[in-house]
């Protein structure tokens, strides 16, 4: 290969998202209740994180529980969310240690009492740490929350026409208002598809599927994930690669 063949690298993706699959069957393929998969899950998190921030990752946004997910047997869901609640305690710590700010997304008013004080302090007490945010989105759907951008959008413009919305003052509503759309978004468990997470911001996305099950999900396969990142042309609609408006954002 000639110097003028070799390939010229993406940098490094400034947000990852990931869609969190497989614990069920992770669990299933040992013989155990699922919900020791999603425990196995829940634990994986802080590895990703700091495997994230090692190679120089600033945001990185996990789905962790969709709107959709309430239709699962209620024993499931009950175990999803008192998962949440053990993460929100125990790793505020960590999180402060680590330089990890985090940011939770969704509808959490559907959440009881002790969740949602849960998140309001985890949020408050790592809002200082500035080495990579994390959000985790709960309760979160994409459909949902375009709605709920183009509801808040017309609150804050009583009697204004829908002739003066565009794309930046609908994305100012949107829950990742504060965040760069994800440069890489990586689903675990071998599914091809986005299950309703963040369509707004996915448009130019990059999306890289794994048949990896989430609680086996390692620093080598998110190094395999931005290997391919690393190689891909990114275009945004052009005849050349460009970076993406929102990306510019600090």
């Amino acid at each position: 290969m000639s110097v003028v063949d070799i390939p010229t690298l993406n940098p490094a993706p400034q947000h990852i998202a990931i869609i969190m699959d497989g614990n069920r069957r992770w669990a299933k393929q040992r013989g155990l209740p699922r919900t020791l998969g999603h425990a196995a899950g829940a634990r994986r998190v802080r590895r990703v994180v700091e495997a994230c921030k090692d190679r120089g990752v600033r945001f990185l946004t996990l789905f962790a529980f969709s709107t959709e997910n309430w239709q699962r047997p209620p024993d499931e869901v009950s175990s999803l969310l008192w998962l949440l609640g053990l993460y929100l305690q125990k790793e505020v710590k960590n999180m402060n240690k680590k330089g990890v700010r985090l940011r939770i997304i969704g509808d959490i008013s559907a959440f009881d009492a002790r969740i949602q004080d849960l998140i309001r302090r985890a949020q408050e007490d790592t809002a200082h740490n500035d080495a990579i945010t994390l959000t985790i989105a709960a309760n979160y759907g994409g459909r949902k929350d375009l709605v709920q951008a183009v509801r808040s959008w017309q609150a804050m413009h009583p009697g204004v026409s829908a002739e003066t919305l565009d794309e930046a003052a609908l994305s100012a509503h949107l829950g990742m208002s504060y965040a760069p759309d994800p440069d890489l978004l990586i689903r675990t468990g071998g599914e091809s598809r986005i299950s309703n997470f963040l369509l707004w911001q996915l448009a130019y996305t990059e999306m890289f599927f794994t048949d990896v099950l989430w609680p086996a999900f390692s620093g080598d396969v998110l190094d395999e994930a931005l290997a391919w990142y690393g190689l891909r042309e990114r275009r945004f609609g052009s005849s050349a690669p460009l970076a993406p408006l929102s990306n510019l954002k600090t």
